[in-house]
């Protein structure tokens, strides 16, 4: 998930001691929620679908994720905040296929329902684990936020920073009026999804990315989910019509083996060809800082290993100008260069109004512009704070 450029602060920015944190941060997320959709009663408990864990709460017990939790035989969940929002470029959920060279409006809640030690999002996915974490809120509406999209000429409206799934109710919310308002919307996840969630999402976004961290079952459950999840939300998500994006951090020494890389690839591959697999760049934090940052050739051996299994859509990321054409988007029939970047900022920008290539005109999948209108940057493209 992407960081947030931004945390707007409004309450819980004061110090708290180690060992109260959860306590003191529970109980003020608790007056920001609302009750839930994605939950059925069953056993006299309460069991919860907005993730694959479907944990079953008895009253006064919250789930793994520890933002939604079972009150007087009601599921509370969280809603009407924010602990980050920014305006980002596109480029940076990552999504490449999606309106390139615009602007999205990204939000985020608090909490996570998995603890990966390599987490760059920790302060906002763990504030609920880790008494270190500082993780202020600001309440808003989705009228706000919205606003927010349109006075910064964003072009679509997304959850990410967290994981968005544990606060589907809120991000629907918001998406309800950035449709009403002609803004794309979508989810930058990890991609441990239930049927249920997706079928409440799923009137209401156009594209998902979803983060493929490893190939190997033991290696996910270290991280708090399971490999076979995440493998059937990519297929059911591909199912639904939407469009989908996949990302891999290389972690050196951890998940970038030639056969675990070509194993996902394989995979991608078996559910389509065209589904863009972006290889990005690991550096240490939070509490894995053993293995070595990834190089640029780390990427340029994985996306020539993606290419090489089939995928007509691989993309390195995180290291701008050093990755050489990894950063464009090529028509898999011509080979002509139809987006060319450098990291956020598009240079150039020929994918016809009806989403072919201009060169032979092959449909290229993704969510293109259906008008003529400038979208090169003349300059660097960076993320920008917003002012509710």
């Amino acid at each position: 998930m992407n960081s947030p450029e931004v945390s707007t602060t409004a309450e819980g920015s004061r110090s708290r001691p180690a060992g109260v944190a959860d306590v003191s941060l529970a109980s003020l997320l608790d007056r920001h929620t609302v009750p839930g959709t994605l939950w059925r009663r069953e056993d006299g408990k309460i069991r919860c679908v907005a993730c694959g864990h479907r944990c079953l709460l008895a009253p006064g017990r919250r789930g793994i994720c520890k933002v939604r939790f079972n009150q007087d035989g009601e599921l509370r969940v969280p809603f009407g905040y924010v602990a980050g929002v920014a305006s980002d470029p596109i480029e940076k959920k990552p999504f490449f296929h999606v309106l390139p060279g615009t602007d999205a409006l990204t939000f985020g809640m608090l909490g996570c329902d998995f603890h990966c030690a390599y987490c760059q999002n920790w302060i906002t996915s763990q504030a609920l684990r880790d008494p270190v974490a500082q993780a202020p809120i600001q309440v808003v509406t989705p009228e706000q936020l919205v606003a927010a999209a349109e006075r910064t000429g964003a072009r679509s409206v997304i959850s990410s920073y967290n994981e968005p799934l544990i606060t589907a109710e809120w991000a629907v919310a918001v998406f309800q009026q950035a449709t009403a308002r002609g803004l794309i919307c979508g989810f930058v996840s990890n991609g441990n999804a239930t049927p249920e969630a997706l079928d409440f999402l799923q009137p209401w976004i156009r594209c998902y990315k979803v983060d493929l961290k490893t190939f190997d079952d033991r290696k996910y459950r270290s991280l708090g989910g399971t490999l076979g999840h995440v493998l059937e939300t990519i297929r059911q998500v591909h199912a639904r019509g939407l469009w989908l994006e996949v990302v891999t951090l290389v972690v050196p020494g951890w998940n970038d083996s030639e056969s675990e890389l070509r194993d996902i690839a394989r995979f991608l591959v078996s559910v389509s060809p065209d589904i863009p697999w972006h290889v990005t760049a690991f550096h240490p934090d939070y509490r894995m800082t053993e293995p070595r940052a990834t190089t640029a050739e780390d990427l340029v051996r994985a996306a020539e290993i993606g290419a090489a299994e089939g995928l007509r859509f691989v993309y390195a990321g995180n290291l701008p100008g050093r990755v050489g054409p990894w950063e464009d988007t090529r028509c898999p029939d011509c080979g002509r260069t139809v987006v060319a970047r450098v990291g956020y900022t598009v240079r150039r920008y020929e994918v016809r109004p009806d989403g072919t290539c201009p060169g032979c005109g092959r449909a290229l999948p993704g969510l293109w512009h259906r008008e003529v209108e400038p979208v090169v940057s003349a300059g660097w493209r960076v993320p920008r704070a917003v002012r509710l």
